[in-house]
């Protein structure tokens, strides 16, 4: 009885001292934030509050933390929580809109942005460049930027990209989920081999504009050409890395190790497909019976939803967890180099979230273990900020430098068009 109360002692004297260590490191994590400001990526906010609040950043209250109210991952506490000093919001819009549609809808989601931004002028503040951001930051405000998120958004048309890239667009992700009239995506059927003639021009438009390119959702091959094509580093907003989990969504070792000649920086994500093969695994599983199952029940849904019902409760789905983050954060360290790596959440992008990352107050988290791992203060500041705000310069200068240059008006040849 007394070997059995001496052991339990010990349990949770070690408990308590793991607990205290990472909180200890939290607070080292909180205090480099402090100077450095953290760049996330991607956050699909303004797509939750066009779907679930009407477009209106008042229906709920970002004041609050609205963690156990809603299912939303971001609110203004949790953002100052995670030390979170710019963030990309997302204007995405699906890819199933037709483009003409797509175009007017991202414009809606700019406006959502502005918006937002107008409603909590103590929090956030617009910027569109790096000096902006580090200004931002140091005023104690979220720096918020915007990037599109889908190609199809510009209707095959280099005049409304120069009209997003004036309405404060920085970035903008090639493809989404489908394959464009110019690019190939990571998750459809090829129909160029990459980029198209017209999809180089738009990656030398974005670069003349000063517009960052997203690689996110690509092809490798469609990375590999933008890479070659542009003249300032790319991006990945939001993706992780292959090698550690399979899904085509992921950046594979070739294309990492290309990153230290490029310049650009690859933001992990941390949707749980994404980052644990197990959970990649399971998703596909699911969508296997969920095919098989419409294709024996045409015009059944119910008969669907039953099936599928039964299929889960048979097979509970996996969990991924921080330490499946890390380890991809680790991987594109290790491959491309510490001065290649950031962080793109895609909170509010996706329905579950690792345990340990539940909302945008996970950064201190992250950047704890991180610590404990060897990583010194100087890698923390680059991966949370400093990657990202020298990627953005370079493509300001690239930008500059091509100021005398008049726009591209080349034009999708109908020749170029797909099948």
């Amino acid at each position: 009885m007394i070997r059995a109360a001496l052991l339990s002692t010990v349990a949770l004297a070690l408990v308590a001292g793991a607990a205290a260590a990472q909180d200890a490191g939290e607070a080292r994590a909180r205090r480099i934030l402090e100077r450095t400001p953290l760049i996330d990526g991607h956050n699909d906010l303004p797509w939750a509050l066009r779907q679930g609040h009407g477009s209106d950043p008042h229906a709920v209250d970002l004041t609050a933390n609205l963690d156990a109210s809603t299912d939303l991952h971001t609110d203004i506490p949790r953002l100052r929580a995670g030390g979170v000093g710019g963030q990309f919001w997302s204007v995405y819009v699906p890819a199933s809109l037709e483009p003409v549609e797509a175009a007017k809808a991202t414009f809606e989601q700019i406006d959502v942005v502005r918006r937002m931004v107008a409603a909590h002028p103590e929090a956030f503040e617009l910027a569109t460049t790096a000096d902006d951001i580090q200004r931002i930051h140091r005023r104690g405000r979220i720096a918020s930027l915007m990037g599109i998120e889908g190609g199809y958004s510009i209707d095959d048309s280099l005049g409304l990209l120069r009209e997003f890239h004036q309405a404060g667009v920085r970035y903008m992700t090639l493809t989404h989920s489908a394959t464009t009239t110019w690019a190939d995506s990571a998750t459809d059927a090829p129909k160029w081999g990459g980029l198209s003639p017209f999809g180089e021009q738009v990656v030398k438009e974005m670069n003349r504009l000063g517009m960052m390119v997203d690689l996110s959702h690509v092809s490798e091959e469609t990375m590999v050409d933008a890479m070659r094509v542009s003249e300032a580093p790319v991006i990945f907003s939001h993706s992780s890395a292959r090698a550690v989990t399979g899904h085509p969504r992921n950046v594979p070792d070739s294309v990492l190790r290309m990153m230290p000649a490029d310049g650009g920086v690859v933001m992990v994500t941390f949707v749980p497909g994404f980052v644990n093969e197990q959970v990649r695994a399971w998703g596909a599983a699911r969508a296997a019976e969920e095919a098989r199952l419409k294709a024996l029940n045409p015009g059944d849904p119910e008969a669907v939803r039953r099936g599928l019902e039964t299929w889960t409760a048979a097979r509970p789905a996996p969990r991924a967890t921080i330490d499946d983050v890390v380890a991809h954060i680790q991987h594109v360290r290790d491959v491309a180099g510490v001065d290649h790596v950031g962080l793109g959440g895609d909170f509010d992008g996706v329905g579950s979230l690792p345990e340990g990352v539940e909302g945008v107050d996970a950064y201190p988290r992250i950047l704890a273990r991180l610590m404990e791992n060897g990583w010194s203060e100087a890698d923390i500041r680059k991966l949370a900020g400093e990657n990202v705000l020298r990627v953005m310069r370079a493509v300001e200068a690239a930008a500059a430098a091509k100021a005398a240059e008049r726009p591209i008006l080349a034009r999708l040849e109908p020749a170029e068009a797909p099948e």
